[in-house]
C-alpha cells in the first residue's frame, strides 16, 4: 500500500447494516467535518478513494461522508447480495438511518449518480441539495468494458489480468494526463487486487442494468431538489449531451461544465470540482 492509501484507510470507519440482505453487511466509509451532511457517492469500478483529494477541500464546509458501495472498496465483498442501483440505494437509505441523518446533500458520480437520481425522485425528503456529476442516465451505459467484465467467465481469469484490463481504460477518463499517476492507478484498484476482490468486481459489473435509469427518465421533471449538474466535458462515456439533457429536464438544475476534465473529474480537476460544489452549497 502507498502512504496516501494508508492515510485514507486510517480515516475510514465501519458500520454494519442488516436490512439489505439476509445477514449483516459491512459498510466502510469516511466521516469527517461537522455541520450539514454531504454524502459523496462514487461509481464503478472505483470506490470512495476517488474523492481522496476532494474530501479535504470540502470538510470545512460540512460533515463529509464517503461510503464504499456494496461490493466496492472496503465494504462487504462476499458473494451473497445484490449490487444493483436499487440495492445500493437501499444501502444508502439504511446508512443514513443508522447514522441518524435525516437529510443530506447528495453528490453522485457515475453509478453513484444513478443512485442519487433514485433518491431524488423516490425519496425527496432525504435530499437537501443534489449534485450530479457525469452520472449514468438514460440508456447510455454500461460501457463495453463493463459489459465484458460482467461476464461470469472472467472469474477464471488471473486477478492481474482483470486489473490490467481496467487500468487500460483509465486514460480515456482523464483529460489532464499528468493526473493519471501510477499511485492513483494502484490505489483505485487496490481493494480488488485479490481473488475475493476480483470476483466482487465482476459481480458489480454484472449487476449493471439500464432499466434502472430508463425507468427514471419520465420522472426527472419531478425532482424538486436544488440541483447542480457538474460535468467534465471530455467524458467519452457519459457525454456532455446527457448533462445538458438532464439540466433541461430537472426544473431547478444549473449546468456547470468543467472544460479541462473527463470522466474521473475528482482526480482530473479536484480543486475545480470542490470549488463548484462549495459555491453551490453557498
Amino acid at each position: 500500500m502507498t502512504k496516501n492509501l494508508n492515510k485514507f484507510l486510517a480515516r475510514q470507519k465501519k458500520i454494519f447494516l442488516n436490512e439489505i440482505a439476509s445477514t449483516w453487511l459491512k459498510i466502510a466509509y469516511t466521516d469527517v467535518g461537522e455541520g450539514r451532511p454531504i454524502i459523496l457517492l462514487h461509481g464503478i469500478p472505483t470506490w470512495s478513494y476517488l474523492y481522496h483529494e476532494v474530501i479535504p477541500l470540502l470538510e470545512s464546509h460540512g460533515r463529509i461522508l464517503a461510503p464504499d458501495f456494496l461490493g466496492h472498496g472496503y465494504s462487504d465483498k462476499r458473494d451473497i447480495f445484490d449490487r444493483s442501483l436499487r440495492s445500493q440505494t437501499k444501502m444508502i437509505l439504511e446508512f443514513m438511518n443508522k447514522l441518524e441523518i435525516e437529510k443530506a446533500t447528495i453528490v453522485g458520480h457515475d453509478t453513484g449518480g444513478g443512485v442519487a437520481l433514485i433518491l431524488a425522485i423516490e425519496h425527496p425528503e432525504k435530499i437537501d441539495q443534489l449534485v450530479l456529476s457525469n452520472i449514468v442516465a438514460y440508456d447510455s451505459w454500461p460501457i463495453d468494458d463493463m459489459l465484458s467484465l460482467g461476464n461470469p467467465s472472467w472469474k477464471a481469469k488471473p486477478t492481474a489480468e482483470v486489473i490490467g484490463f481496467l487500468e487500460a481504460g483509465l486514460p480515456d477518463g482523464i483529460y489532464n494526463k499528468d493526473r493519471l499517476t501510477s499511485e492513483f492507478k494502484q490505489n483505485i484498484f487496490a481493494p480488488y487486487n485479490s481473488e475475493e476482490g476480483k470476483v466482487s468486481l465482476i459481480r458489480n459489473a454484472s449487476s449493471l442494468n439500464t432499466n434502472h435509469t430508463t425507468m427514471l427518465a419520465n420522472h426527472h421533471s419531478e425532482i424538486s431538489s436544488h440541483t447542480l449538474i457538474l460535468w467534465g466535458v471530455h467524458d467519452p462515456w457519459q457525454t456532455i449531451a446527457d448533462g445538458e439533457k438532464l439540466a433541461q429536464e430537472i426544473p431547478s438544475a444549473t449546468l456547470v461544465r468543467l472544460e479541462k476534465a473527463s470522466h474521473w473529474l475528482q482526480q482530473d480537476s479536484p480543486k475545480e470540482f470542490a470549488d463548484e460544489i462549495i459555491k453551490f452549497l453557498a
